[in-house]
């Protein structure tokens, strides 16, 4: 939600300090951390096998559905015994496997792919930065919420940004704190530094316009009070 990436390296410190399992959650790192794309390990620098259990989606960098498990194999063989996935026919199709499995491929095949999302990243984090936009604790690695302070500014702006042709979805309370509401921008490798540069300089023009207007619910009964009665 945030864009930020954990202290890997402390965190299995932590768990082999308690004699605890340690669980990533990979769905937004997979394809998009570490110099080949290849998630939080990758960008650490750590060995795979010193955390007990990777998990993640299909449906975002590997463009399938569904989801993975990943560990030692008395864990996976566990699941596979266990897990309703393999107990009922419920598993996945063949073509959401085979699209997954190509998408590691190109992947492996690719790595200036993920050097490009990183840079397209990193100069979107740097611009709205540099317009005063309150971008939190993103790193700039394909995730870079705007944070807004108020559901309704997000959802204004939201709107704002679509009639100037930019897609963008609000994330609003109680997704996140009140005070924390946001939009939440997904850069690809494909998306232009023209792009990019048009976007940023709309979001800093629509959002002066938005901050302007008001913003909680007493100010905009008085806003409206304002306004001529619509026509019969």
């Amino acid at each position: 939600m945030d864009g930020d990436v954990p202290d890997l390296p402390s965190f299995i410190a932590a768990a082999r300090s308690h004699r605890a399992w340690l669980m990533v959650d990979e769905a937004h790192a997979l394809g998009v951390l570490g110099p080949r794309g290849f998630g939080t390990a990758d960008r650490f620098g750590v060995d795979s096998n010193d955390v007990d259990i990777w998990m993640g989606t299909l449906s975002k960098s590997l463009v399938s559905c569904g989801g993975y498990i990943a560990g030692r194999k008395n864990l996976i063989d566990y699941l596979k015994f266990t897990a309703p996935g393999f107990v009922f026919s419920v598993g996945m199709a063949p073509a959401a496997a085979a699209a997954a499995l190509a998408a590691v491929e190109l992947l492996e095949r690719e790595p200036e792919r993920v050097r490009r999302l990183n840079d397209r990243t990193a100069l979107f984090l740097q611009l709205a930065r540099c317009g005063g936009l309150d971008v939190g604790n993103s790193i700039g690695a394909s995730i870079v919420p705007v944070v807004t302070g108020s559901s309704t500014r997000a959802g204004r702006l939201a709107q704002a940004m679509f009639q100037r042709g930019v897609n963008v979805q609000p994330i609003l309370y109680p997704a996140v704190p009140e005070r924390a509401a946001r939009l939440r921008f997904f850069l690809t490798a494909a998306h232009t530094e023209e792009q990019i540069r048009d976007t940023v300089r709309i979001l800093v023009e629509e959002n002066h316009r938005v901050k302007a207007a008001p913003s909680d619910l007493a100010a905009v009964a008085r806003h409206l009070g304002k306004l001529p009665p619509l026509p019969r």
